[in-house]
């Protein structure tokens, strides 16, 4: 088998089939959502399906969603944040602590890089989750888990790029950051985005029955199967989180040593597409905080790289990374000596 192999799922994942068709249908609409005639209330019909369909994928309440353009929308949409540290926990899971209007504290329930899975501390005071990456591929419902405020998006999940959501438990309050037609409840004001809503409330109902169907147990064993594979060959690599609990598809690599640009740019002219961190930095590659902050020093971050796969990736396609991996490392090594 020849071609391009894709293993950068936590950037952003293929879009998947039935998002891409409820998003072709949705273009059919004419209507505004916000219009009372006839062709308004069509979209915003299927505005709120997709309403429902997210709510039902992440345990929460249709109400408590607020559509956004994305995480990071969802984020400021909550609060202004302008301090943020990175602090490792006991259990080396990274939590960005984040403190906004009204002293709301920011968390991620996994984080993009390594995959490790942080555990949500009680608190009185209101918390925002991150589950950007954790939805679809770990079990989680935001009923159960005692936060005030989530954000997710859909490309993450085989949706659309440029659409996202804000979860607002029932009963607690927020100001509106972008006043005007009052739209989402007053909280998010602006046209919605229609057919990207309509993709995205598709690919929640698909990740969903994708989770409870076993698929990401599968990618576990192949992620599992592929780090084995490099350990052997390779007994000096460092599998960061490989101890802990973490996301099912994502294997951060270490090799002190030999620079994780590198590594991606090599793998990338092999045919390979995998990453040296999170995809939020815009292609700028530098040592990983993530990783300092867990006590790797700057030369052991600055070797990392990240594999991260889905459902789509078959083992070929990993025995394949692997082989060209590992010659890879085999000729730097010999540079090296």
């Amino acid at each position: 088998m020849s071609g391009r192999v894709y293993l950068d799922w936590n950037a952003t994942a293929p879009l998947r089939e039935e998002a891409r068709a409820a998003m072709v249908a949705a273009l059919d609409v004419t209507g505004n959502p916000s219009s009372v005639h006839a062709e308004g209330r069509a979209a915003k019909m299927i505005v709120e399906r997709a309403r429902e369909e997210v709510a039902e994928a992440v345990g929460c309440k249709a109400k408590e969603i607020v559509f956004t353009s994305g995480a990071t929308e969802a984020a400021g949409v909550l609060a202004g944040f302008d301090a943020v540290t990175v602090e490792p926990t006991a259990h080396d899971c990274l939590q960005a602590h984040a403190k906004g209007e009204g002293g709301v504290l920011a968390l991620g329930l996994a984080n993009s890089e390594t995959g490790v899975l942080a555990e949500v501390p009680a608190r009185d005071g209101p918390v925002l989750l991150d589950i950007v990456q954790a939805v679809g591929r770990v079990p989680f419902a935001f009923g159960w888990s005692g936060v005030d405020f989530a954000i997710l998006s859909a490309h993450k999940i085989g949706g659309p790029k440029g659409v996202g959501a804000l979860i607002v438990r029932e009963g607690v309050d927020i100001a509106t950051l972008r006043p005007g037609g009052g739209q989402e409840m007053g909280r998010r004001s602006g046209t919605e985005n229609v057919a990207g809503i309509a993709g995205f409330g598709a690919a929640a109902t698909a990740a969903a029955r994708d989770l409870a169907g076993g698929v990401w147990a599968c990618v576990a064993d192949l992620r599992d199967g592929l780090e084995a594979r490099l350990a052997a060959a390779a007994g000096d690599t460092i599998f960061v989180g490989r101890d802990r609990a973490r996301l099912p598809n994502t294997s951060c690599i270490l090799t002190p040593g030999w620079k994780g640009e590198t590594q991606v740019m090599q793998m990338d002219l092999a045919g390979f597409a995998v990453s040296a961190g999170s995809a939020c930095s815009s292609g700028k590659v530098k040592a990983s905080r993530v990783l300092q902050a867990m006590g790797y020093d700057a030369r052991d971050a600055a070797s990392a790289i990240r594999v991260s796969i889905g459902p789509a990736t078959a083992k070929e396609d990993l025995d394949r990374f692997a082989a060209a991996w590992l010659a890879a490392r085999a000729r730097h090594m010999a540079r090296a000596a």
